[in-house]
């Protein structure tokens, strides 16, 4: 597939990933249309009908998603299944009532099961249950997969369902609901060093692995699959390789040469202790792999802190 001269629809073009998404379609000679969620609810069928009516894509991005942090997940399991369940299925419904040419769900590593060993391979997906507290966001995107699958089966819509894992980059979000592990880690260590202390507390379980993927690679990854691959797999979207949050701690320290000791202050967590996927169906099926060190995207995104968040 071609996006040069293609009507895109974007939903959660303006979200964080979209913000990266958006500019690289453009950049290929797509036609992107954004839909608001003022304009749009698009947890509604007549706010989707009408959505469609205005834009008339050949190709539509879901990006569009009700989540936030650990502590978001903890407090909104209702509201966030709900939305996320609706909007899902009725984006995918009208994209196949509109005929589009493809339909691109963006996922999520919160979709895999608790209790299956690293590394995450598609094929374990349907294994179990994901952990607790990810039930409702990762169940509403599996089943978003599902969707694609028999629909692709029955109707024969071309949608493809990306597993991207946990991004990161520069113009994270920083709000309390919204702030993830990284971010948070270069504003306290920034904000130590800036006030001389000779040591940072952190909370949580050192010795869980995480895998992070630099946000542009991500948006590479998207663009490949929409222009190549055309079946109804889901694909992990991720490096292959996992950080202890121990070792992530080390390396924000070393980005941004505090000085002082960090003091560990391990709490109880519901989350595995280690998660990495298996990238090599990406490899394989579109050419994808990540091209950004953990160290090199640690930097830029260092780099942007520093320059937004400026001493007053």
């Amino acid at each position: 597939m071609r996006l040069e001269n293609k009507k895109v629809l974007v939903t959660g073009g303006n979200s964080y990933l979209g913000k990266f998404l958006v500019p690289m379609l453009e950049k290929k000679g797509s036609e992107i249309y954004i839909p608001r969620s003022r304009d749009y609810d698009l947890t509604t069928e007549d706010a989707v009908a009408r959505l469609f009516e205005d834009s008339s894509p050949k190709v539509v991005m879901h990006l569009a998603v009700d989540c936030g942090g650990f502590k978001y997940k903890k407090e909104n399991p209702g509201s966030m299944f709900f939305k996320n369940i609706m909007m899902n299925t009725l984006v995918q419904e009208y994209a196949l009532r509109a005929g589009v040419e493809k339909f691109v769900g963006i996922g999520t590593s919160a979709s895999y099961p608790e209790f299956v060993s690293s590394p995450l391979k598609e094929d374990d997906l349907w294994e179990g249950l994901p952990e607790e507290f990810n039930h409702s966001y990762g169940l509403a995107k599996r089943m978003m997969g599902l969707q694609s699958k028999v629909y692709r089966q029955q109707y024969g819509l071309n949608a493809i369902h990306l597993l991207p894992v946990n991004l990161y980059g520069p113009n994270s979000p920083m709000d309390s609901n919204s702030i993830r592990i990284i971010p948070m880690f270069l504003r306290d260590f920034i904000e130590a060093k800036r006030k001389g202390k000779k040591e940072i507390i952190l909370s949580g379980t050192p010795n869980a692995s995480r895998e992070f993927i630099y946000v542009s690679d991500c948006v590479e990854a998207i663009i490949l699959a929409t222009e190549q691959y055309d079946k109804s797999n889901p694909v992990n979207i991720g490096t292959g390789e996992g950080t202890t949050i121990k070792d992530l701690a080390e390396k924000v320290k070393k980005v941004v040469e505090f000085e002082g000791n960090i003091v560990w202050h391990e709490v109880p967590s519901d989350e595995q202790p280690g998660r990495v996927l298996d990238t090599s169906r990406a490899e394989k099926e579109f050419g994808f792999k990540s091209r950004t060190s953990l160290e090199e995207g640690l930097k830029i995104t260092r780099d942007w802190y520093l320059d937004s968040y400026k001493n007053p």
